[in-house]
């Protein structure tokens, strides 16, 4: 690295270790972060002109950061295998971090906390994947489970099998939810129709359907909130 490239030959203040341990955390830009994490950049660029490069390709979104796979990451001069997978690894502790918060969500009143629960988990997808969530009579999680991967429509999940899963977990209602990749909120014609199978599906057995709700990366729809359960 030249001298004015080199993270060692900044000032002090401008260090971001330094910087971290004189201002804490958050006085630091995401670049600088991941830079602490990378460690060196190349001979040309520091570790914050390294990641700051990084970032900007993706819109300064975190988000956008964590869903690069490896080899993306890989392709830019500098990151090797080893930053690479620094880098993913510390964006699924944010994400398991995230999940984290929402379990003392003990019951679920509204589409909000829903969305609290599951947005962590989906927000990074490129695949759709549903979900049911199984409550208790006080409309408390008991728990949440994966029932299908890939594209929505009743083929691809079974209506039998969710309402299996809420008999044996002796679950009274039930939430399902699913993610649309694309960032779209939009029900689909499936979407709809899924819905409404389910629904009548959940009644004969005595279980009530409170809503379905499709998450995207920083926003939700809510059949319940638009008069559609």
């Amino acid at each position: 690295m030249t001298d004015k490239q080199s993270i060692k030959n900044w000032a002090i203040e401008d260090r971001p270790r330094e910087k971290l341990m004189e201002k804490g955390e958050e006085a630091l830009t995401n670049a600088e972060l991941l830079a602490i994490l990378i460690g060196s950049g190349t001979s040309k660029k520091s570790a914050v002109d390294l990641m700051s490069d990084i970032l900007e390709a993706c819109d300064g979104q975190l988000s956008q950061l964590s869903r690069m796979t490896i080899q993306e990451l890989m392709s830019y001069h500098g990151i090797g295998e080893a930053k690479a997978i620094t880098i993913k690894a510390a964006a699924e502790i944010g994400r398991r971090r995230a999940m984290e918060s929402t379990v003392v969500r003990a019951q679920l009143k509204n589409a909000e906390d829903i969305y609290a629960i599951m947005h962590p988990i989906m927000q990074d997808l490129d695949h759709e994947e549903f979900w049911v969530l199984l409550l208790n009579n006080r409309a408390a999680l008991i728990k949440k489970v994966r029932m299908s991967m890939g594209g929505i429509t009743q083929t691809a999940v079974d209506v039998r099998q969710i309402l299996r899963t809420a008999l044996l977990a002796n679950s009274t209602s039930i939430v399902v939810c699913h993610n649309h990749p694309s960032g779209s909120l939009n029900p689909s014609k499936d979407d709809v129709y899924l819905t409404e199978c389910i629904k009548q599906a959940a009644q004969t057995m005595n279980i009530r359907l409170i809503d379905h709700v499709i998450i995207t990366d920083g926003n939700y729809y809510s059949f319940a909130d638009n008069g559609k359960i």
